[in-house]
């Protein structure tokens, strides 16, 4: 593996362990024991890693929610869509516990988060709206954008609300799926009876999930 690539790796690593804003250059250095001065030759300052684990962050939203073609509507295609929702949260954390900051110091940066978000908010409602025409779920057409925007909101929230909400600095995996009930919990208010069971296995899937360690 490159050292530019590591360096992003062990970034990513440590920003979600210990916070982005308590991890310095430095610190990354040390842990992959190399000179600060060899960082610095493949990345100016912290905000230029920072913007190349968002192009990360950017592509597993390009893949991780895509419309759907010629597949069945069943708990498999479902799941997918759910545990890349876990990824995101789970793989990029330390973004979600520190949003507001890290996008208020980059403004090239936030102009790509929106971007970002969008496409995502666009492909997620076109997916709302095949399900619709499955018969998997009962939304209104002219609401369909809007519950799409719901889940992305509660998707980009929910680390941020957990941390203000108990004395832990750390975000579990559980928790995490803690938030995927929240989403499912309005899932389950749009399916059609057909439908309801597949949503409530899903619950006891990612209920099972959240007693793992």
């Amino acid at each position: 593996m490159k050292t530019r690539d590591k360096i992003i790796l062990a970034s990513l690593e440590l920003f979600n362990e210990h916070g982005e804003r308590a991890t310095s250059t430095n610190h990354i250095a040390a842990h992959l024991s190399i000179s600060p001065g060899n960082l610095y030759y493949h990345f100016r300052n912290k905000e230029d890693i920072i913007r190349s684990i968002f192009s990360l962050y950017e592509d597993h939203l390009e893949q991780g929610f895509q419309p759907y073609v010629d597949q069945p509507v069943n708990i498999e295609l479902l799941l997918k869509y759910f545990d890349a929702m876990f990824y995101t949260m789970w793989q990029f954390r330390f973004i979600y516990a520190n949003l507001a900051d890290i996008l208020s110091r980059d403004e090239a940066l936030k102009r790509r988060y929106l971007k970002a978000q969008q496409s995502v908010l666009q492909r997620s409602s076109q997916v709302l709206s095949q399900l619709c025409q499955d018969g998997f779920l009962n939304i209104e057409t002219g609401k369909v954008i809007e519950l799409a925007d719901t889940v992305k909101m509660i998707v980009s929230s929910w680390i941020g609300y957990q941390l203000t909400q108990s004395s832990t600095h750390q975000i579990s995996k559980s928790t995490l799926y803690e938030g995927l009930l929240r989403v499912l919990m309005i899932f389950k208010g749009y399916a059609m009876p057909a439908s309801l069971e597949t949503f409530e296995r899903m619950e006891r899937h990612y209920r099972e999930l959240t007693l793992k360690p």
